[in-house]
């Protein structure tokens, strides 16, 4: 049996307040579709938590920088059908831009403070994008959690501070990121990767990995984030965007690993944008 599909707000509504009347706790999770096992362990966890699941399917127009971008990505609806229906999800919200930006829509939601810099900085508006959009499927979905990989860690902060600072009653959940077994981690773009770089694109985590190790072993980390810098400047056609340490509680720049801390980086290779980011302990 596959899962159920809803296209519209009302429809969407009309379910939810079913569930809301029988007491059900309701968890979402907001994907643009292309789903991946990154996507399907999220997936688990929220069914693991709530009573109902909710996925929802939006490629959002407001969050991409290249109308190139937008166009080549990946549409899968089926498929992304298909991978949900053996995991027991309940719902899968796939809106048109209509039904998510009506005619004369003209609100947009900017989270300041921790959207600043790193994709932030390369990436005007986007995180704009990002926070009009799950501010609306939170309210639209009334859900009680969310769930969001950490593989795009600055996006799950500027969530997670948008529904706080705009009161709405949700707990955003934040789930490790889920790696092939090379090391590189799990993307819808990652299938767009050319075959002759899909093996120096794994070399960014294993970059990431080892600048991780060095900070934690007390290497400085100007010197640990240099090395690493010079490593992957090294992959075959891979333009290096940023590679920093930032404080993982709110984004701030750190010199030194003194508390708990991110190592966050972007890349190209060819004309695919990919991130990642691991944990550094801290020293203090």
């Amino acid at each position: 049996m596959g899962i159920a599909i809803c296209r519209t707000r009302e429809e969407l509504r009309d379910r939810v307040r079913g569930w809301k009347c029988d007491g059900l706790k309701i968890a979402v999770v907001p994907t643009m579709g292309a789903l991946h096992e990154g996507h399907l362990s999220l997936v688990r966890a929220a069914l693991a938590r709530a009573d109902r699941v909710i996925v929802t399917l939006f490629v959002n127009p407001r969050q991409f920088n290249s109308a190139a971008d937008l166009a080549a990505y990946p549409r899968t609806e089926h498929e992304d059908a298909e991978k949900l229906a053996p995991l027991g999800a309940h719902l899968l919200y796939v809106p048109d831009g209509e039904e998510v930006y009506p005619p004369g829509f003209a609100t947009s939601v900017s989270v300041t403070g921790v959207s600043e810099g790193l994709c932030g900085a390369f990436r005007p508006g986007h995180f704009d994008g990002v926070a009009t959009v799950v501010a609306k499927l939170f309210l639209q979905t009334a859900a009680d959690y969310a769930f969001f990989g950490e593989k795009d860690y600055q996006q799950l902060l500027v969530v997670r501070r948008m529904a706080c600072d705009l009161d709405i009653p949700i707990e955003v959940v934040g789930c490790p990121t889920v790696r092939e077994s090379d090391g590189l981690a799990l993307s819808s773009r990652n299938r767009r990767l050319p075959d002759d770089t899909r093996g120096a694109a794994a070399g960014l985590s294993a970059a990431l990995i080892a600048a991780q190790t060095d900070i934690e072993a007390g290497v400085p980390v100007a010197k640990a984030l240099d090395e690493a810098r010079v490593a992957i400047a090294a992959l075959p056609g891979c333009r290096l965007e940023y590679l920093e340490l930032r404080a993982a509680h709110d984004l701030a720049p750190l010199p030194e690993a003194d508390r708990p801390a991110r190592l966050l980086v972007a890349a190209w290779f060819a004309d695919i944008r990919l991130i990642d980011n691991v944990a550094v302990n801290h020293s203090g």
